[in-house]
């Protein structure tokens, strides 16, 4: 084995503990640190959804991109072993390179030699908003901490091209929307055996919603995660301006929504969110559903039977395909899991575009839900 020498990031004054900066302060294995980008067009037509995670302490890192045009969604994933070069943020055709932090990155997923009508891209994502810090999310199952994670989001623009199928789209402000997400913990990845705590305590339901939304003047994020029994356990609704702009964030109360869904499922078409300016002047997030892009399939989250994020499959492994999403019934487990959204919203006479996250698993008592096998009349 080669000795543990330094590497280069411990060259810059960064450390929080007395360890390399290869090294993390927890040793548990379901440590993670990664992103999730969001890239949709406002007409509804195609959603690209990418993201890139390290998992240090089972020496992983991978990354997947996933674009939905019409009822077929094109997916690229890749994974190996975790180098000790942390700055580099690429694995397979997949990269992500941080031009400058919080204002500018550059998004590549390179073309497949073998099949040039594949998904590739090549993306500048600019920020027009601050980031804005998440709640801390912390999830326990007993007394075992499933999730703990510290998160932060953004909106802004996006410009260059995306290909898939012959296709080439241009992407152009003012069209065209970019969210993302960074976040870092611990959450659970493939390959633990959950003893007791998850054969016994399996949770009766979970319903969440992970709604960041660009307006051309504001950026508005709403979060809610809730028990089976409507018991809220991660609450947001904040507004944010531009940096330039001189206003402070705004919170907008307490987020109540109203989800109608496609009779005989849970996928929502419309929802409207209410909200509460500090006047307490009451708001309605109006939300209208343009396109679809379930997690499950394709981009590595649970319950996905085929791949998932931090799952080792041997050095240099990369894996392109496409899935079919017009009939439900040959992606089963894709109900079981988030899907993303793209979305016009409304808000006091602004339109806006953004990402309406959302799953619903299990009983909901607040919306009518008794059980797993449960879907709306």
């Amino acid at each position: 084995m080669p000795a543990d020498r330094p590497v280069p990031l411990d060259e810059y004054p960064v450390h929080q503990a007395p360890l390399s900066m290869k090294h993390l302060v927890t040793g548990d294995r379901n440590a993670y640190d990664r992103c999730i980008f969001h890239v949709f067009d406002h007409a509804g037509r195609a959603v690209l959804i990418l993201g890139l995670g390290v998992y240090p302490n089972t020496g992983v890192i991978d990354a997947y991109a996933t674009l939905r045009l019409g009822d077929e969604l094109l997916a690229v994933r890749a994974s190996d072993a975790l180098t000790d070069d942390r700055m580099n943020l690429s694995v397979g055709p997949l990269s992500i390179i941080v031009d400058a932090p919080l204002k500018r990155l550059t998004l590549r997923c390179d073309p497949d030699p073998e099949d040039p009508s594949g998904l590739s891209y090549d993306i500048t994502w600019t920020a027009e908003f601050p980031a804005v810090w998440e709640p801390h999310h912390i999830q326990r199952r007993g007394d075992r901490l499933m999730l703990e994670g510290r998160r932060f989001v953004q909106a802004g623009n996006v410009t260059g091209t995306v290909r898939a199928r012959g296709e080439e789209f241009t992407l152009t402000p003012g069209e065209w929307t970019g969210t993302r997400d960074r976040s870092w913990g611990v959450r659970p990845i493939p390959g633990e055996d959950g003893g007791r705590a998850a054969e016994e305590m399996r949770p009766e339901g979970f319903h969440w919603l992970w709604v960041p939304v660009r307006f051309e003047d504001r950026f508005v994020m709403v979060i809610a995660q809730e028990d089976a029994d409507g018991h809220r356990t991660l609450n947001e609704a904040v507004q944010v301006f531009p940096e330039d702009s001189g206003r402070h964030d705004v919170q907008l109360g307490w987020p109540h929504t109203e989800i109608r869904y496609r009779p005989g499922s849970r996928h929502p078409e419309r929802a409207v969110v209410h909200l509460t300016d500090p006047s307490r002047k009451p708001l309605e997030l109006g939300v209208e559903i343009l396109n679809s892009s379930p997690l499950a399939v394709g981009a590595g989250y649970p319950p996905a039977a085929d791949w998932q994020h931090g799952s080792w499959q041997g050095r240099g492994w990369t894996d392109r395909r496409a899935y079919d999403l017009s009939d439900p019934a040959a992606h089963p487990m894709a109900a079981f899991g988030v899907t993303d959204h793209s979305a016009r919203f409304t808000l006091d006479g602004r339109t806006g575009f953004g990402i309406f996250e959302h799953g619903s698993f299990g009983r909901h008592d607040p919306s009518g839900f008794a059980d797993y096998t449960s879907v709306a009349p």
